[in-house]
């Protein structure tokens, strides 16, 4: 017997509505619904909203390019090192 049958659905069902109530039951359920629903709205307004612009490119002045310095020759200081 391990699933369980109507009577323990009943029973269950009996002891929500003595815990919680009519009236707290079908407020919950309501505030459920009025959830979902502005879920939904919610989800309907972003598929709605226009994509940002694409950033714009900033224009400014480069550097010109700088030929490498030429390696000092070898003197006999570094040599010995």
């Amino acid at each position: 017997m391990g699933g369980l049958s109507i009577w323990h659905w009943l029973i269950v069902g009996i002891l929500v509505l003595l815990l919680f109530g009519k009236g707290r039951f079908s407020d919950m359920m309501g505030d459920v619904a009025k959830g979902i629903k502005s879920f939904k709205k919610g989800m309907s307004e972003d598929e709605e909203t226009p994509p940002s612009p694409a950033p714009r490119q900033i224009e400014g002045q480069r550097a010109p390019d700088v030929p490498p310095a030429a390696t000092p020759a070898p003197t006999a200081e570094t040599d010995r090192r």
